[in-house]
């Protein structure tokens, strides 16, 4: 695979005749960009958390998920592009494929670039990603509030593995309230960390485990 093209990494570990997963085809443009965290019961129970960055979902994977919590430093691990498309995958990954597995949408929602420089100058999200600091306003169902991804390892002319950290900002004095007089900071749901196994789509309201037996009923129904 070409190294120009976005997709290439992401094309190359699947195939498209048997997992159901999107391939992905020219990206759109919202108003805003968007993100979405996705819970993926694969060899190993993590979150995948993406953004919408340049007409792709940069991705991590974060096996703690994201923490409502500024104490919590949630370790994030960077995987390859996704499109924009999977920001609405919800299945089943056939085992045997690459990440196969059960995968929910967890959290979904706009986001706002928030990243400057030294000198307060505004900085394209993207080169702030590649620079290794990048910090944002999540506008989601879950989470709300302001965030930074930071790289700690890796990058650059370095050959090792990169490793980046996903922190929640302390709550400013004089937070802005929504109708309801709670903090528009504040997490819709919960706290601190969410147990993967109860946790549900914000799209279908299901659990992991009730998608894996839908799918488990489909594939029983076409035999």
């Amino acid at each position: 695979m070409s190294g120009d093209e976005p997709l290439g990494k992401y094309r190359g570990k699947r195939d498209f005749g048997t997992t159901s997963e999107p391939r992905g085809g020219a990206a759109g443009e919202g108003d805003a960009p968007c993100f979405v965290v996705q819970i993926h019961d694969a060899r190993r129970m993590h979150f995948d958390f993406r953004l919408e960055v340049d007409g792709v979902l940069k991705s991590w994977a974060v096996p703690k998920g994201p923490s409502t919590e500024p104490k919590d430093k949630r370790l994030a691990v960077p995987t390859e592009d996704h499109p924009l498309e999977y920001r609405e995958f919800e299945g089943v990954i056939p085992k045997g494929e690459y990440g196969g597995g059960t995968v929910i949408v967890w959290d979904e929602g706009t986001y706002r670039p928030l990243s400057h420089d030294r000198r307060g100058h505004t900085v394209p999200f993207g080169e702030s990603i590649e620079r290794g600091h990048a910090t944002f306003w999540l506008d989601g169902a879950k989470l709300r509030g302001e965030y930074a991804l930071t790289r700690f390892h890796g990058g650059g002319d370095s050959t090792d593995p990169e490793a980046w950290l996903l922190i929640k900002a302390r709550e400013k004095t004089g937070t802005a309230r929504d109708r309801t007089g709670v903090p528009r900071t504040a997490p819709r749901e919960g706290g601190g960390t969410t147990d993967p196994r109860r946790a549900r789509s914000v799209r279908t309201g299901r659990t992991l485990q009730q998608v894996a037996q839908s799918a488990a009923d489909e594939g029983d129904g076409e035999s």
